[in-house]
């Protein structure tokens, strides 16, 4: 079972709030480009703010970090004098941990978030990887994957190497163990990633430890309310469906937590007429509020927390941004939209416009690389240089350099 970024939750009945309206209480309707701003503002893109990255964390809800860079570039663009040791100290000292958690994807959040998002989401860790095929066809049962389970987290109290935790297994098994066990097990487990030092706090000499607080403590349908809750925070006004992609939830489980958040939560018309929900007092900004240039990291949540991704993505755009294996490129927005990319180079930033730009958007563009220019060369030059092949297959656009 494989779950690129772009893949669709499964359809099926989306979830309805009832709520009796007179004439005087119709919900606020809300544009696509009022949607677009109140994302921005609650992911801390109209403007960076002056706050820690711990807190800065809490406020977008989590992070995707399946490259070790992007966290660090998602801060520097919501951070105020974003300085990148902060987000080193808050890794180093366990404020912030890295983990498998919403798409079954690695995710950086905050550590006192982790347990309610773990045991949010474990239902769905476990079964991606339990029901895969490359499991269950080794003969492994989930009973033996729990079996297994406690004496990983017992073992990984301090960080453990993948070689170190199959060794560990293998002695007490009396013969070498599957490799997908450890490979399930990765990624369900209360496991999060330890920091290994290197340029951006982690690196492919992967090691792994027991999470600050193991779950469980709290029934996982009230863990849930709790994610959507910090969803809607996050990024709604939104739908049942834009939280089932984001998090790969079922609509079966989100549907009986929305009934009981109903109460709490208010009701918007979107601008096709669908229902969206938010919290009370969740930022919505003007639709003329002015959104300046950024330039995304890969696999910012800003792309992918929605499942119609013309909140921030220009459908034409789409399938240049978000591959077919699951890549998403780093991108650049203008007046609050993507419309092109950006990649590091041994010169520079390159950008490559998808759009006829002006020449002040242009000038918003070169401020923000010649400032991100210098963070990238610091750490590492090579950033994103893996995902290279990408380039030669994007639409001719003009292209500038910053250095």
């Amino acid at each position: 079972m494989s779950y690129g970024a772009d893949s669709q939750v499964a359809s099926g009945p989306t979830t309805r709030i009832p709520v009796e309206r007179t004439e005087s209480d119709h919900p606020k309707q809300l544009t696509a480009r009022g949607l677009n701003r109140a994302t921005l503002a609650r992911q801390l893109l109209l403007e960076r703010r002056q706050i820690g990255v711990v807190d800065a964390l809490r406020r977008v809800v989590g992070l995707q970090a399946q490259d070790p860079a992007s966290p660090y570039l998602a801060l520097w663009n919501r951070v105020a004098g974003f300085d990148p040791d902060h987000l080193d100290d808050a890794f180093a000292n366990r404020f912030i941990v890295k983990a498998p958690l919403m798409r079954i994807t690695l995710h950086a959040v905050a550590a006192d978030d982790y347990t309610t998002f773990h045991e949010a989401m474990v239902r769905v860790l476990r079964v991606a990887r339990l029901n895969d095929r490359r499991y269950t066809s080794t003969g492994l049962t989930a009973a033996d994957a729990d079996a297994a389970e406690s004496r990983v987290v017992a073992f990984s109290r301090q960080p453990r190497t993948k070689e170190g935790i199959n060794e560990m297994l293998s002695e007490i098994y009396g013969s070498p163990v599957e490799p997908r066990l450890w490979w399930a097990l990765r990624t369900f487990a209360p496991i999060v990633h330890a920091p290994t030092g290197e340029p951006w706090s982690f690196g492919r000499n992967q090691e792994f430890e027991t999470a600050p607080t193991a779950p469980p403590r709290t029934p996982p349908g009230d863990a849930l309310q709790r994610l959507i809750w910090r969803y809607l925070e996050g990024f709604g006004p939104a739908t049942a469906q834009d939280f089932a992609q984001f998090s790969l939830q079922r609509q079966a489980e989100i549907g009986p937590a929305l009934e009981t958040l109903a109460d709490r939560l208010e009701t918007f018309e979107g601008p096709d007429g669908e229902a969206l929900l938010g919290v009370p007092g969740g930022e919505l900004p003007p639709e003329n509020t002015s959104a300046p240039p950024r330039l995304l990291g890969m696999w910012d949540n800003v792309l992918l927390a929605y499942r119609d991704r013309s909140r921030v993505i220009p459908e034409e755009y789409r399938a240049h941004v978000i591959r077919r294996n699951g890549d998403v490129l780093p991108t650049v927005l203008v007046d609050g939209y993507v419309s092109g990319v950006w990649r590091p180079r041994n010169d520079g930033i390159e950008v490559r416009a998808f759009r006829a730009l002006s020449e002040a958007d242009w000038e918003g563009i070169a401020q923000e690389a010649c400032s991100l220019g210098p963070l990238i060369a610091s750490r590492d030059p090579r950033t994103y240089g893996r995902y290279a092949n990408w380039w030669s297959r994007l639409p001719d656009g003009e292209i500038r350099t910053y250095s």
